[in-house]
């Protein structure tokens, strides 16, 4: 007898939700950052260019789930300052108490649960055992049944990863219904730099959270075929690593300039728009990295001014979120029923991660 192959579900993205936390860090950084370059030698020059470059950034605010007495800059014992760092073993107890809760206020913004099957959870600023996903079911009241996946340390890209694994799911369990969920606490691993570069680096990162529904039906963003591609001789560009003070990143200058030069390579450019002229692509959901990487894809592609407006507007409110921050760009692009998009997200390796989009009605 002759199998029939039925043709797999089509995984959607229904409703998304986001959340930050209260406390507007930025222009405390800002000084933070300033007092660390004028009390070098040499350092009032650096500090102009510092200056310069966060009024360039686009970022207008950064989000922190620190409380104001802790982010205080110029005294006290502080995240930032004061005459002991905190060590990694105190940050991980706060992301431990803080990323469940934050991540679980964007769950509360979604219109409708439903019947969770499986959970996929990426987070990549923080340990903790049992894991965010454990604690999130619990905290829900959800069956011991539901199925958990963690995506842990990928970086930015990985939203990218969650979805594409939540889409995986629904089309091997067409009644899955998966809640995917990033959470970032950028704002915990800032360190005593007193170095342009990282100070300029950490200029960026803020918290955030989002949460979302990928299910088979209903109408919503389809989540289509995946998109990824690493770059030759780029691993030191990029870096996350694990110290005595948290977590340590390296984020070379030159990051901007190498996506710029892969995009214009040929072979990447199709693994991006498979066959599809740029013209065709309604919506471009990009990781808001940085002005300087938004600004490299829209040369890249050459796309029309605006067409990353999403992109920057999720940038000048939040800053870089990590993985959650295509999410928060995911958000804004949903209510517009685009026919035809493409997501994109950077990180460690260097390696760029996506996957195509369309609306579809239920």
């Amino acid at each position: 007898m002759q199998k029939v192959f039925m043709p797999s579900t089509a995984a959607r993205i229904i409703s998304l939700a986001t959340a930050v936390p209260d406390l507007d860090f930025d222009a405390d950084y800002h000084r933070w950052a300033l007092s660390r370059l004028e009390g070098k030698p040499g350092g009032a020059r650096e500090a102009k260019l510092f200056l310069r470059m966060a009024e360039r950034s686009g970022i207008e605010h950064r989000w922190s789930v620190l409380t104001k007495e802790d982010a205080q800059l110029d005294e006290g014992r502080g995240m930032y300052g004061g005459p002991v760092q905190p060590g990694t073993a105190e940050r991980m107890q706060i992301y431990a108490r803080e990323a469940p809760a934050l991540a679980l206020q964007a769950i509360a913004k979604l219109p409708d649960l439903g019947e969770i099957t499986h959970i996929v959870v990426a987070s990549c600023t923080g340990f903790v055992a049992p894991g965010v996903d454990q604690i999130i079911a619990r905290q829900l009241g959800l069956p011991d049944s539901v199925e958990r996946v963690l995506v842990g340390f990928m970086g930015c890209y990985a939203a990218i990863t969650a979805l594409r694994t939540a889409r995986h799911i629904v089309r091997s369990e067409p009644a899955a219904r998966v809640l995917v969920v990033t959470v970032e606490l950028s704002s915990l691993h800032h360190q005593e730099d007193t170095d342009i570069e990282p100070l300029l680096a950490r200029a960026q990162f803020g918290d955030g959270a989002a949460a979302a529904i990928v299910t088979g039906v209903g109408a919503g963003l389809e989540l289509g075929a995946g998109i990824s591609a690493a770059l030759d001789d780029s691993a030191e560009l990029i870096t996350w690593d694990i110290i005595d003070t948290g977590f340590s990143m390296r984020l070379s200058g030159e990051v901007p300039g190498r996506i710029a030069a892969a995009i214009a390579r040929d072979e990447v450019r199709e693994t991006i728009l498979r066959g599809r002229a740029v013209t065709a692509v309604d919506a471009w959901a990009v990781h808001a990295g940085g002005r300087s990487i938004l600004d490299a894809v829209e040369k890249g592609f050459d796309l029309p001014t605006g067409s990353l407006e999403d992109s920057r507007e999720i940038l000048r409110q939040f800053g870089n979120m990590s993985s959650c921050t295509l999410m928060f760009v995911l958000e804004r692009i949903l209510p517009q029923k685009p026919a035809s998009g493409i997501a994109l997200a950077f990180g460690p390796g260097l390696a760029m991660e996506g996957l195509q989009f369309s609306w579809k009605e239920a």
